[in-house]
């Protein structure tokens, strides 16, 4: 999942907070280190309501809600936890920090897990898989992008262009870790 199956740049979710908190790699570290908690946690409990729950009260068809749920009550602790224990770190996460209810990746990280019946076990290695990924590439555009604001670029490209130019060069570079290249 953190490689080949890149919940960013293979599967195209998250991009919201990719684009947003790539700027300085102290804030994408922090926010991938949020999303890993928030993926993990939202995919267990999601598993475990799905499958002590939904499944025995054949109401499947609520999965949507309740997992979206699960995600912005977890979200909700983080940013509580988060702004008590270091306002720096808050500051700098932003707004992104409560998008994390709205991150696709996550929701998307817990439908996986069920539609592709993933036991517990199974479950947390990709939760956390796909949370160690998305922290991967989080870091990476970081660090190029603080490269880049010391480099001579040219004036059309600043900013959101060429942030898309180098998310395009990584998925390419990521597609090779599955062999499709």
């Amino acid at each position: 999942m953190a490689l080949v199956n890149n919940f960013v740049l293979a599967k195209f979710l998250g991009l919201c907070p990719f684009f947003g908190v790539s700027k300085k790699l102290s804030s994408a570290v922090s926010m991938g280190l949020a999303v890993i908690l928030v993926m993990l946690a939202a995919s267990v409990v999601s598993w475990l309501l799905f499958y002590q729950l939904l499944v025995p009260f054949d109401i499947i068809y609520m999965r949507t809600a309740i997992f979206i749920l699960v995600i912005a009550s977890l979200v909700q602790i983080l940013e509580i936890t988060i702004r008590r224990t270091n306002v720096d770190l808050y500051n700098s996460l932003g707004i992104y920090l409560p998008l994390i209810t709205t991150n696709c990746a996550v929701l998307g990280v817990t439908f996986i897990n069920v539609d592709q019946a993933f036991n517990l076990p199974e479950t947390i290695v990709s939760s956390l898989g796909a949370g160690v990924g998305f922290t991967l590439v989080l870091a990476i555009m970081s660090g190029i992008r603080e490269r880049l604001d010391l480099a001579d670029v040219p004036e059309a490209f600043k900013g959101m262009p060429v942030a898309f130019l180098i998310a395009t060069i990584l998925g390419i570079a990521f597609l090779a870790f599955g062999g499709m290249i």
